[in-house]
C-alpha cells in the first residue's frame, strides 16, 4: 500500500471580527515546543497562518489519530491566544485593503515583492495530499493521466464559498483567487522526468517563481519525497474530510499507475474551464466527466470515479466509498459552511468552525 502525507492550513482569526489575525507565529513557537508537534507545526507564507504536516502513513486510523491531535493542539493554543483556528480555503472576512503581515523569512519576503498588489487578498489555505510513487518517471505518467480527474478532485475539497463577509458565488473561492499567480493550473503533458524538470526549471525567475517550490501548479512532483503532491483541495472543517480526500487521493494514484488510460483525454482550454466550473459549483451542478470528457451531473462523475479506481483500491475501496457518499449525503465544506449561515447566521457559521475543526 503507498504511504500518504497530509499538509494542512489554517488561518487563525480575531474571535469577535473573523478577520485574520497576525499572531500566528507565538502560537506557532508554542506549539513546537510541544513533544506532540514539535517541528512539524510551522507558519506559512502569512502570519496568520499556521501549518500542520502529518507523518507518512499506510493507515487511514493513523493519519486520523495524528491530524486530530494536531488540530487539538492547535485549537489550544490558539485560544489561549484569544483566537480561532480558521479551517476554510478562505476567511470569512478580511479587511477591504490591507497588505496582510508575512510570516518571517527573505523567500517570503521575494514572493511579495514580485506579485504586487496580489499581495494584498492572498489569504488562502488549502490541503496537500502526497503519494507515494515508485519514481519520478511514474510521478510523471500519474500527473499525465490525473488531468480529466482533476475537476471532480476539486469539488470534493471545495470548502471556501465566503469572502469579505458575503457569499462569493463560488465552492471555492480560493482556487478562484489562485488563478491570478503566475504559474496555476495543472501542469503541462511531460515525457517523463526530465522533459518535466526541464519545465519546471524554465520557470524559476518568472514573476515571483523565485523557486522550483513556488510553481503553483494544482499536482507536482514534490522536490522533497518520492510523492506526487496534490494541492487543490481546500482547507477542511473535518479531520474525517481531509482524511477521506487523502485515501480518495492515494486510490486515483493506485489506479492511474495501473492504467494511465483510464480517463478521457482532455484538451487544456477544455480542462482550464471545466476547473473554473468545478470551483463555482462544487458538487452542486455539473462537472466534467473524467471517462466520457463532456460535462455530466456530479454525480456521475463520482460514479465513474468510482467504476474506475475501486476495483484497484484494495483495501481502502469502502473507506473510499463511505467516506465519498458521506460528503455527498451530509454536505461537503462549502455546502455546510453555507447552510450554516443560511440557517444561523454569523455564530452559527462559527459553531461549525469550532465544533466541526477536529
Amino acid at each position: 500500500m503507498r504511504k500518504f502525507g497530509i499538509e494542512e492550513e489554517a488561518v487563525l482569526v480575531e474571535a469577535a471580527s473573523l478577520r485574520p489575525a497576525s499572531d500566528a507565529h507565538a502560537v506557532v513557537e508554542a506549539l513546537q515546543h510541544r513533544p506532540d508537534t514539535g517541528e512539524r507545526v510551522t507558519t506559512e507564507f502569512l502570519n496568520s497562518q499556521v501549518e500542520h504536516s502529518t507523518l507518512p502513513h499506510e493507515r487511514a486510523e493513523d493519519a486520523r489519530v495524528e491530524l486530530e491531535r494536531a488540530r487539538r493542539a492547535v485549537d489550544v493554543a490558539a485560544l489561549d491566544a484569544g483566537l480561532t483556528p480558521w479551517r476554510s480555503g478562505t476567511p470569512f472576512d478580511t479587511p477591504p485593503v490591507q497588505a496582510p503581515q508575512l510570516a518571517p523569512g527573505e523567500r517570503y519576503e521575494r514572493v511579495a515583492d514580485e506579485v504586487g498588489w496580489l499581495r494584498h487578498g492572498h489569504q488562502i489555505n488549502a490541503t496537500h495530499i502526497h503519494v507515494e510513487v515508485a519514481s519520478r518517471d511514474e510521478g510523471v505518467r500519474v500527473l499525465n493521466a490525473s488531468r480529466p480527474w482533476l475537476p471532480l478532485l476539486l469539488a470534493l475539497g471545495a470548502n471556501s464559498p465566503h469572502w469579505q463577509g458575503l457569499d462569493t458565488g463560488f465552492a471555492s473561492w480560493r482556487n478562484t483567487h489562485h488563478r491570478r499567480w503566475a504559474t496555476q493550473g495543472p501542469p503541462p503533458e511531460c515525457d517523463g522526468a526530465d522533459d518535466y524538470d526541464a519545465r519546471l526549471a524554465a520557470l524559476v525567475g518568472v514573476g515571483p517563481t523565485v523557486d522550483v517550490g513556488t510553481v503553483g501548479w494544482l499536482v507536482r512532483l514534490s522536490e522533497r519525497y518520492p510523492t506526487v503532491e496534490y494541492r487543490l483541495f481546500d482547507a477542511q472543517l473535518r479531520a474525517d474530510d481531509a482524511v477521506t480526500l487523502a485515501l480518495v487521493t492515494r486510490a486515483l494514484v493506485g489506479a492511474l499507475a495501473a492504467n494511465e488510460t483510464a480517463g478521457a483525454r482532455v484538451h487544456p482550454e477544455l480542462l482550464d474551464a471545466a476547473l473554473w466550473h468545478a470551483a463555482r459549483d462544487g458538487l452542486e451542478g455539473t462537472l466534467l466527466h473524467p471517462v466520457t470528457g463532456e460535462h455530466a451531473p456530479a454525480i456521475e462523475a463520482v460514479e465513474a470515479f468510482f467504476d474506475v479506481v475501486l476495483p484497484t483500491a484494495g483495501d481502502d475501496a469502502d473507506a473510499v466509498r463511505d467516506g465519498v457518499e458521506r460528503l455527498l449525503r451530509l454536505g461537503y465544506g462549502a455546502a455546510r459552511q453555507r447552510a450554516a449561515l443560511d440557517e444561523g447566521g454569523v455564530a452559527a457559521l462559527r459553531r461549525v468552525h469550532l465544533t466541526d475543526g477536529g
